[in-house]
């Protein structure tokens, strides 16, 4: 789990009408591309350097995409870290609907002319990744 008393950002990939939608309701509750929470049983994120192999791995081709820039001292719900297979670092998982107030920004998430997804946490640099573990 995370240790709330640590600070920390952890980042959601989201279609912008999922966002807007989120934004309308109070609570954003897509879980992953074609996904929503009721489906998976949590909100998959990730910890800033999983972001662009996430994005190029799941969201090619998807246009209007965003990144939620989320405090995890903010988020109601329970955040757990997880093993995902095939990676070496597990990834957070946020057990609930995301309260909109926890996304502190949302950044747009372009490719590059090449295609591929880049993902610079700037901003965050402190604690950008850095997610503490009970």
């Amino acid at each position: 789990m995370i240790r709330r008393e640590e600070p920390g950002f952890i980042y959601h990939i989201a279609t912008a009408s999922d966002w807007a939608q989120a934004q309308a309701s109070g609570e954003y509750t897509t879980s992953t591309r074609g996904r929503t929470l009721a489906d998976e049983g949590f909100i998959h994120c990730s910890a800033a350097d999983q972001v662009a192999a996430v994005a190029n791995t799941f969201y090619q081709g998807l246009p209007d995409l965003l990144v939620l820039v989320i405090d995890t001292g903010r988020v109601r719900p329970e955040i757990r870290l997880e093993e995902v297979p095939d990676s070496d670092k597990p990834f957070p998982h946020i057990y609930g609907p995301l309260n909109v107030d926890a996304v502190t920004e949302t950044r747009p998430l372009e490719p590059d002319p090449d295609g591929v997804f880049p993902f610079p946490a700037a901003g965050h640099s402190a604690s950008s990744g850095r997610v503490g573990c009970a």
